[in-house]
């Protein structure tokens, strides 16, 4: 008869070293399903997965978050397309960052009985027999089997083992990707929200840290945009692509520059559709950062206070014009910074104005650029220059 020490280490008898190294495989699974399953290939169409693999991801996700398909690909949508607005299902802007740190799952959990949100946002997802009788029917019912799968090879330590997996995607996928991914961190990309990337070595959470980036690139199957950046979902993407059992569709348009292009062209206009999240991060860089440091120095005020009142105005905090009373200045006393920031507004209105024709485009920035060229600011005309012979990679 087993000894109390033999059964609490259940079947396999396995001390807690060896478990701690399946729990840790067990979690990156459960992640990469999440990044490359759901969000890459479910959500975002950038990457379609060979049956085999969607099916096995599929699985593990329903033993190990109970989460549905339909219902986690609605939600992610609709948070892109009503992004840090009350209508956005988990973001710390609206809904604030301690809220969403703590109460990710509500909020998950709330948005997916909402039937007509999944219904507009959740097309095109698994309709085989098996989401339609056990995954969507009883999504609950796979954590109950994974209990069991825990407990009786691990025994006690089943226990812990499932409890802390169960808390895995709450926690990072709920509280760090969608909570810390839009508070800290840096920006690549000025985007119309506040994403961020919260590291630039995506290992822990399979390249989500990258959210930034992806947030400028909904699309791309690729999350690190920079050199010293690294997803690792990416890297297991290109290793399933050689075995055929994934197809990239979709990544990051390249950007490059056509030297002593003469005036802005239907390539430009192209290369600002496409990568306009990028240009703006370098007009930052180059413009808006030179003009706040000579206006600093100009009337000895602090770079860093300009810096965040601009930011604040980026963001739509406030208006350009308004007196912050938390400030030593006012924007009013700052024409050059003003102009480059009225000329910044002014480039972000030509891809809003996207529906027109493509002569109409072609014409605005042209005038964007001969106006921008003639301003008298050197960091301004320089910007111009180079955004002329801006275009996509062949």
């Amino acid at each position: 008869m087993p000894s109390l020490t033999e059964l609490s280490l259940g079947l396999t008898q396995l001390e807690w070293p060896w478990v701690l190294l399946i729990f840790a495989l067990s979690t990156q699974l459960t992640i990469l399903s999440t990044t490359l399953y759901l969000h890459r290939s479910q959500a975002h169409r950038g990457v379609d997965l060979h049956p085999i693999v969607s099916h096995v991801m599929r699985l593990w996700l329903w033993l190990t978050t109970a989460m549905v398909t339909r219902e986690w690909v609605a939600v992610h949508r609709k948070h892109h397309a009503k992004c840090e607005t009350v209508e956005d299902p988990h973001s710390p802007v609206a809904h604030g960052l301690w809220n969403v740190l703590r109460n990710g799952v509500a909020l998950y959990r709330a948005s997916c009985r909402d039937i007509e949100l999944v219904e507009k946002y959740g097309k095109g997802g698994p309709n085989d027999w098996l989401e339609r009788n056990v995954y969507g029917k009883y999504p609950t019912l796979g954590p109950s089997v994974f209990f069991f799968l825990c407990v009786i090879p691990f025994g006690v330590l089943g226990i812990t083992f499932w409890a802390l997996q169960m808390a895995w995607i709450p926690v990072f996928a709920a509280g760090v990707v969608n909570g810390l991914g839009h508070a800290i961190g840096y920006r690549n990309y000025e985007t119309d929200d506040a994403s961020t990337n919260v590291s630039p070595w995506g290992f822990f959470i399979g390249g989500e840290e990258l959210h930034n980036n992806h947030h400028a690139y909904p699309s791309s199957a690729k999350f690190s945009q920079r050199k010293f950046e690294i997803d690792i979902g990416w890297l297991v993407l290109k290793t399933l692509s050689v075995f055929k059992l994934a197809q990239i569709q979709r990544v990051a348009p390249v950007l490059t520059t056509r030297e002593s292009t003469q005036q802005a062209d239907l390539e430009t206009v192209k290369a600002l559709m496409a990568h306009r999240f990028h240009l703006l991060s370098e007009y930052f860089r180059e413009v808006v950062k030179p003009t706040v440091a000579a206006e600093a120095s100009r009337l000895n005020l602090r770079a860093n206070e300009i810096k965040r009142a601009v930011r604040a105005w980026m963001s739509g905090e406030s208006p350009l014009d308004e007196y912050d009373f938390r400030l030593s200045f006012n924007l009013k006393e700052l024409p050059d910074l003003r102009q480059v920031l009225a000329f910044r507004e002014r480039l972000t209105l030509v891809w809003r104005n996207r529906a027109q024709s493509q002569e109409a485009l072609i014409l605005s920035l042209q005038q964007w650029c001969a106006d921008a060229e003639a301003s008298g600011i050197e960091a301004l005309r320089r910007f111009s220059l180079k955004l002329r012979g801006a275009a996509l990679a062949a």
